[in-house]
């Protein structure tokens, strides 16, 4: 699933479309998450005829802004989602689902082959009211994490610190490749009981999370299979991963003489050094 760094290329390289005003708004009939029919007539009604004034991002959530318009559009790109541009007369991909047609002849699509992405509206102004958006941690990236204020959101958890991060409430954006790494650069083990957590490794572990995110964002996110940025490019953070899906390799840490191991929490696939990562 696209974590902070890809939803943040994707924004980034949404730049060429703003100013763009929208002629036509296009929708294949299928079902997107959780089974919801998208709401036609509201989003015609909050697109045609407006321009792109700006894109935001929350966590794994975008945000198209509409000049004079009431409401945004929400975009969750879920497991196999793909928001691009595309000049004009270029044909429709598979798995087309909505479509902005543009007034200078360019089209914003969403394509979606799995349908666990979605596409609707918030009110400007009152994004959180939204109930993807209520419980978003504070952002690691655009933000300031505040080391006592996770420590404390820790403190109430006994869950895994690597599944505790996984519910965005710590903080938005990080997903299964990112926690992973984080937690290898902070030297925490996956397994750690949130609770457990000192300051100083709740410290180390905030300047880890925003650095592997930066990181990432330098490549312009992981590709593993279905991500691409908003001008069609992989992402090509997949060759600097230091430990996710690097199962029997060797540590990159150059003082460790470790091996990558992995296993399974809550379905998902966590890697670690048993010798860097103490339990």
């Amino acid at each position: 699933m696209p974590e902070l760094p890809e939803v943040e290329t994707v924004r980034r390289t949404l730049a060429p479309v703003l100013g763009a005003r929208v002629s036509s708004v296009w929708w294949s009939g299928k079902n997107l998450r959780l089974g919801k029919p998208l709401a036609l007539p509201a989003l015609r009604k909050a697109s045609k005829g407006a321009t792109f004034e700006g894109f935001r991002r929350l966590g794994k959530y975008l945000i198209l802004d509409l000049q004079d318009r009431p409401k945004s559009i929400l975009v969750h790109l879920g497991m196999s989602g793909r928001f691009r541009h595309f000049p004009p007369d270029v044909s429709q991909p598979a798995h087309t689902h909505v479509e902005w047609g543009l007034e200078d002849g360019r089209t914003l699509r969403f394509t979606d082959p799995r349908r666990f992405g979605n596409v609707e509206l918030v009110t400007r102004g009152r994004e959180r009211d939204h109930a993807s958006l209520a419980k978003l941690g504070p952002d690691p990236i655009d933000g300031v994490v505040d080391v006592a204020e996770f420590q404390q959101a820790c403190s109430r958890t006994k869950r895994p610190i690597k599944v505790a991060l996984l519910d965005q409430s710590l903080v938005a954006g990080v997903g299964n490749i990112y926690a992973s790494e984080a937690l290898w650069q902070a030297h925490i083990h996956p397994k750690t009981p949130a609770c457990k957590l000192s300051r100083p490794r709740c410290d180390r572990l905030v300047q880890a999370v925003r650095q592997v995110l930066e990181r990432a964002l330098m490549h312009g996110g992981t590709s593993l299979k279905d991500f691409v940025s908003a001008d069609g490019h992989a992402g090509e953070h997949s060759h600097y991963l230091w430990v996710y899906d690097r199962e029997d390799e060797a540590c990159p840490n150059s003082a460790c003489s470790g091996t990558i191991r992995r296993f399974v929490q809550q379905q998902r696939a966590t890697f670690y050094c048993p010798r860097c990562q103490k339990y």
